[in-house]
């Protein structure tokens, strides 16, 4: 065509920079696509980022440091890059495939729980728009892993039907739900203010936990028996800092099932 149309091959890199997507008609789109499922037609979503390493390139803009593993000795490192926030939907069975329903780029400047809530939300509306949610059906499980903070993002998108399945770290405290009157009654017969939150749950300290709500015991292909435990009602003490600063009135208490083996999980 460069003949005819005396275009050279800059007109490429032209057209790439003059083009456009309709990214909310691209999400509208794939919302409607038809998603792999769980038993029961449960619709499980998984949220990571991923980054795009740039370390060759100092000119380019917004780079940040991400946080790679694997690289050097199987030791972690920080390199520039741009980090991609990607929503995909998995699949059951064991599979490396999963289908991406959304990607956002995360700036310097990003809060990466309001751009996750945010990216969340855009996604979840358009299922529900597109029937891949109704009434009835099991609400759309999200898991994520332990750089996410799922109590604030649990907080934010509580007015959707959706789960919240996250990794916590192993030295985290928590706390058990407070006493009903009856048992702080007998607790302390003197009488005082009834505390907003139970006793303290530390992972790392065995004898602070109470007897489990529910524990299973499950023969794996690959390692063994599995044991797990799990505990309602389970929720952290929130402070005024990080992402509850602009936080309205009282801090809430957000409970969820605490849960897991050599790890811990809650969901929310």
């Amino acid at each position: 065509m460069v003949p005819e149309h005396r275009r050279g091959h800059g007109a490429l890199y032209g057209a790439l920079n003059r083009g456009r997507i309709d990214v909310e008609r691209l999400r509208t789109l794939l919302a409607g696509l038809p998603l792999p499922r769980f038993e029961g037609g449960h619709l499980v979503l998984a949220v990571d980022v991923s980054p795009w390493l740039r370390s060759d390139v100092p000119c380019s803009a917004d780079r940040l440091f991400c946080h790679v593993y694997g690289r050097a000795k199987s030791a972690s490192q920080f390199i520039p890059g741009w980090p991609y926030s990607f929503v995909a939907v998995l699949e059951p069975g064991a599979t490396s495939w999963t289908s991406i329903l959304d990607v956002v780029r995360l700036g310097p400047g990003d809060d990466a729980t309001a751009v996750t809530a945010a990216q969340l939300r855009a996604v979840a509306e358009p299922l529900i728009s597109a029937g891949q949610w109704t009434p009835g059906d099991p609400d759309i499980t999200i898991v994520m892993d332990a750089g996410y903070d799922v109590t604030r993002l649990a907080w934010v998108l509580r007015n959707l039907p959706v789960e919240l399945v996250g990794r916590i770290r192993s030295d985290r405290v928590m706390r058990l739900p407070k006493p009903s009157p009856k048992e702080y009654a007998l607790a302390y017969p003197q009488g005082g203010r009834q505390p907003k939150h139970g006793k303290e749950f530390r992972f790392a300290k065995p004898e602070t936990w109470p007897e489990a709500a529910i524990t299973t015991v499950t023969d794996t292909t690959n390692y063994g028996k599995a044991e797990a435990q799990a505990w309602d009602r389970v929720h952290p003490r929130l402070t005024h800092r990080s992402a509850w600063l602009e936080h309205d009135g009282e801090l809430p208490v957000v409970e969820g099932t605490l849960g897991g083996t050599a790890g811990m999980a809650v969901v929310l």
